[in-house]
């Protein structure tokens, strides 16, 4: 057993993997995350996550796989959102970047304050 070699972890995402996967999950979020009766079915969902791994893995430093970018999806929202939370915290009235920053939020989903304007 000592001989097989220890699993190596995958490179991390470069930039042109990151815009594009933001770029296809955007454009496909009402699929993807709609709620309600007008929701998409499993084997829709898993079409459409398919159809973004083609898309991203031209681009790819390695290649990913869908739970890849599910859940390099699921870090940008935190991420984005901690980013807001902490700005929106700070002294003063967030300023235009809280908004830059809410690329990733629905509206609904982001603070009164940060909301950027109709």
């Amino acid at each position: 057993m000592a001989e097989d070699s220890p699993k190596r972890r995958k490179a991390n995402f470069n930039e042109a993997e990151t815009e594009v996967l933001i770029e296809q999950v955007l454009k496909h979020e009402q699929l993807l995350f709609a709620a309600g009766p007008g929701r998409a079915s499993p084997g829709q969902k898993r079409k459409v996550w398919e159809l973004i791994r083609h898309k991203v893995n031209p681009v790819a430093a390695c290649p990913r796989d869908v739970e890849d970018l599910k859940k390099r999806w699921r870090d940008l929202k935190r991420r984005d959102r901690s980013k807001l939370c902490r700005l929106s915290q700070g002294c003063g009235p967030p300023g235009p970047a809280a908004a830059a920053l809410g690329l990733l939020l629905a509206p609904e989903e982001m603070p009164p304050a940060a909301a950027p304007p109709a």
